[in-house]
Parts: structure tokens; C-alpha cells; sequence
């Protein structure tokens, strides 16, 4: 399950491009929370819950906007997929982060995961398979950043900030503020596969 935050093997020369700017992430959050209120027709009711580790980034920031949007606090946590990833056998297995749901619960809820790109989908079918163990939301959304297109199961996002068409051989890297400590910035570069990609 390839994730845009994961090492990558020895990529080919060639120098990266910015695709999104800071203003461009920032304008695509507030665009996202927009898009979120308006098919919720509002706030109530839902969580917004990030995946590990940009995503949780960028959930805090989506639940600041539709508060903003809702005048409404929006309840936030983050959902670590790592026990439910598919590829285990195949890639040295990161630590476990934690799982911060919030006091309100998701039964019943509308649950908006967040990611930073969506690739192939494993992440977010491993992202549903850890959500069904904590309850039974009425429905789940999905918001990303950057959809870069190849995907391997029949999973598609609800919202986007950047539609990205690219190649299996391309990096897409995500650099926020809150979790890099650089320019925030959407980059993509030419490169290898990542190492265990199928």
C-alpha cells in the first residue's frame, strides 16, 4: 500500500516541480470544507478523522475551516491503518501511531477520512477495515489533497484538492508545515517505483 510519506528507492535525475504552493493547499482545504457542509447540508453530525501522518495534518485543519464555515466545533482524531495494511509480508511494518477517536464516538456519524494522496486505494480500503472495528458510522467520506490516479481497487474520493495525472514511476510528495518543518508544497518528480509496489 504505497503511501506518499513512504522511503522510496533510488530515483532517476531529473528535478522536482511544484504542482500546489502553500496558498494552493490552503485554498484547496477551504474549497474541501465548503464542498463538505454543502452535501452534509451543514455540520451536524459529523467526525473527521485523519490518516497517518499528513492526513491527520490536514484533518486538524479541515475541522478549524468547517468550524469557521459552521461556527460549530467539528470533532477530529486520527484513524492509524498500520495492523490493517495488506502488505505486511512485503515491507518492514512501521510502528503503530495512535488511534484518536473523539469522546462523541462514530456510531451513527458521518465520518470524513482524510488523506494526503490517494494512489492505489489500499490505504483507504485498510483505513475502512480499522473504522469497521470501532463502530458503525451512517456513512464515510472521503477528502484527499492530490488524487494521482492508478488505482487498484474500486475506491474514489468524494473530495478533491488536486486532480494529478501521473505515472507509476512519478513521486508525488506532500510537505506540510505542521509535519515536515518546510515550505508546505505538493511536488512531483520522476523516479523509480517504490520499493515493494505492486
Amino acid at each position: 500500500m504505497p503511501r506518499a510519506d513512504m522511503p522510496l528507492e533510488a530515483t532517476a535525475s531529473g528535478a522536482a516541480r511544484t504542482v500546489m504552493t502553500e496558498v494552493d493547499i490552503s485554498r484547496a482545504l477551504r474549497r474541501i470544507s465548503h464542498e463538505i457542509v454543502e452535501h452534509n447540508k451543514g455540520a451536524s453530525g459529523l467526525v473527521v478523522l485523519g490518516i497517518p501522518t499528513r492526513g491527520v495534518e490536514l484533518a486538524s485543519r479541515l475541522a478549524r475551516l468547517l468550524e469557521e464555515v459552521e461556527g460549530v466545533a467539528v470533532p477530529v482524531g486520527s484513524l492509524d491503518i498500520t495492523m490493517h495494511r495488506d502488505d505486511l509480508r512485503h515491507q518492514p511494518t512501521r510502528a503503530p501511531l495512535p488511534t484518536r477517536i473523539p469522546a462523541s464516538g462514530i456510531d451513527d456519524r458521518v465520518v470524513v477520512l482524510v488523506d494526503d494522496v490517494l494512489y492505489s486505494g489500499r490505504t483507504i480500503r485498510a483505513a475502512l477495515d480499522a473504522l469497521s472495528d470501532l463502530g458503525r458510522p451512517r456513512a464515510v467520506r472521503l477528502a484527499v489533497l492530490v488524487d494521482r490516479g492508478h488505482r487498484e481497487l474500486p475506491i474514489r474520493a468524494d473530495h478533491v484538492g488536486k486532480n494529478l495525472p501521473t505515472s507509476h514511476t512519478e513521486r508525488v510528495m506532500v510537505r506540510l508545515a505542521g509535519v515536515d518543518g518546510e515550505a508546505e508544497a505538493v511536488t512531483i518528480a520522476p523516479g523509480q517505483t517504490r520499493a515493494g509496489q505492486r
